[in-house]
């Protein structure tokens, strides 16, 4: 049963005054939605500021508070790599190679670009995976939150807390769009971190400071000798081997989650300048630089405060943190922040999925059955019917899809069993001329495919879970499968790739009327 632990007024009061003010905020946001353009991509008016804070706040929710904190408390700081080297370097990258193109080019999602470069059945394909990855990682975060944060925290019946969180994300987001997503994460994002760093100078002042954390830990026997290590040894048997780190995460999973994820770069092509696209994306890898201190080192914090968990029940050290460490006022506003980091990446991760049905999957379907695209309005229509399905779908579904004993582990192999494709893809499509329809779809289909083949294969990897290695891997193979194949395959014409190759995008003033024309059409 939940650990009920009763509220103070205050704590209360904050609650409930932060969900009614994200209420209001995505009502007043409404008024600025007329149209498919203004609800998938927010009108492409947002400032640098509002796409750096919103990346940030909607990647990093409940559920990277829960899980890393419990990753850091089973296998220790080795966990923080995903937002240190996993999420900077990354999103420089993204920021100066990626987002320029993705923004001149004026698409709406990941999957259109892949279609306009290869074909049709390229982008098909890819936003299928996406669709299924986002409604899965939905449910993640709605149960994350129900089961593990509120049921411990307040002893509120799961499914309670399930459907109130999943209502009030999801009314917002089908009123405003992107621009009540982007504008409530500012707001949650301030939030979100005034709680985090709360909680963290609290549990560094419960052990005595970093250099006590340090010595308690260590005195605790063998098993803890590596949990202040960032690079682990190749052999060892837990998920985080520094090969799998810096290859499988910092060449591959980091790169394909900044410039490939449509949650993500969903913001920067809402951007009204390049500048502001580029100089979010920068904005948001400065901000990230902070996360790993609020959501890994208060489960450093925990195995000392909270030693009885045990590795099983690694995912409840925040949420048993926030029951024996905060005081009223404070615990209000910690919860607050935790459900702000929730209801962000539910938002964000809503719209998203959504703009892949509608732009993507439907709108490749009414082409393939001879239907006029949709319209404006129509798309605006869609788009909310779509948003109300899928948060109903996967609040019902939550429990079956994500009650696992490890969720970040959970999480990061299913984004490891297409991200490498993915990316060998999306990358040869934007630097190579050569790349063609036939090689982009086989690379990522038999890259995918390659994928559960490594996952499946016993003995393959010294990891117990080599989602890093099967990243790496795939995305080797699926870049020669795609090299091969379209050396085989007789090259596009001109007037197909034209403006849809990196330089002559960024450098051919020509390319870009082409794109404008494109775009217009």
């Amino acid at each position: 049963m939940g650990l009920q632990i009763g509220l103070h007024p205050i704590d209360i009061i904050i609650i409930v005054t932060y969900m009614l003010g994200s209420l209001l905020l995505g009502w007043y946001c409404q008024k600025y939605v007329g149209d498919a353009q203004d609800f998938f991509v927010a009108g492409r008016a947002l400032p640098f500021w509002a796409i750096g804070f919103s990346i940030v706040v909607s990647d990093i929710g409940a559920v990277d508070f829960v899980a890393v904190a419990g990753a850091a408390y089973k296998n220790g700081v080795s966990a923080a790599n995903f937002d240190w080297m996993g999420s900077m370097p990354a999103m420089v990258f993204a920021a100066f190679v990626f987002v320029p193109y993705f923004w001149r080019s004026g698409v709406f999602t990941v999957p259109e670009f892949l279609g306009r470069r290869y074909n049709a059945a390229v982008q098909f394909v890819n936003a299928l995976i996406w669709a299924v990855v986002l409604f899965v990682m939905l449910a993640v975060m709605q149960w994350v939150t129900a089961d593990k944060l509120m049921y411990t925290v307040l002893g509120i019946p799961p499914y309670w807390a399930l459907w109130i969180t999943a209502l009030v994300t999801g009314f917002y987001t089908f009123e405003g769009g992107l621009t009540a997503v982007v504008f409530t994460d500012v707001v949650q994002l301030v939030v979100m971190y005034v709680g985090g760093l709360g909680l963290l100078a609290l549990s560094l002042w419960e052990v005595g400071g970093w250099t006590a954390l340090h010595d308690k830990i260590l005195a605790l026997g063998p098993d803890y000798q590596n949990h202040f290590k960032l690079l682990l040894p190749h052999d060892t048997t837990g998920p985080f081997p520094w090969t799998g780190i810096v290859f499988g995460l910092g060449i591959v999973l980091a790169i394909a989650y900044m410039s490939g994820n449509q949650v993500i770069v969903q913001r920067t092509f809402g951007a009204r300048t390049e500048w502001d696209a580029k100089g979010g994306m920068l904005f948001g890898g400065f901000l990230k630089s902070f996360i790993p201190l609020m959501v890994a080192l208060p489960g450093l914090c925990a195995i000392v405060i909270v030693p009885h968990l045990g590795a099983e029940n690694a995912d409840r050290a925040v949420p048993e943190m926030i029951r024996v460490l905060l005081p009223a006022g404070l615990r209000g506003l910690m919860f607050a922040a935790l459900l702000a980091a929730l209801m962000s990446s539910i938002s964000g991760t809503l719209n998203s999925s959504t703009t892949i049905f509608v732009t993507d999957l439907l709108g490749q379907a009414r082409r393939v059955l001879g239907k006029p695209p949709l319209s404006s309005k129509q798309g605006l229509v869609l788009g909310r019917v779509y948003t109300a399905l899928f948060i109903i779908l996967s609040a019902v579904l939550a429990k079956p899809i994500a009650d696992r004993e490890q969720i970040y582990v959970f999480i990061q192999t299913v984004l490891s069993l297409f991200q490498g494709p993915t990316l060998a893809v999306l990358l040869l499509g934007i630097i190579w001329r050569r790349a063609t329809g036939w090689g982009g779809f086989a690379g990522l289909v038999l890259g995918v495919i390659f994928c559960f083949v490594l996952k499946n294969t016993p003995g393959l990897f010294p990891s117990d879970d080599p989602f890093l290695f099967v990243a790496w891997w795939s995305f080797v193979f699926s870049l020669l499968v795609t090299v091969v194949v379209s050396y085989l395959t007789p090259p596009e014409p001109d007037e197909k790739v034209r403006g849809l190759v990196w330089s002559s995008v960024v450098r051919d003033e020509s390319a870009q009327q082409a794109l404008e024309e494109r775009i217009s059409q």
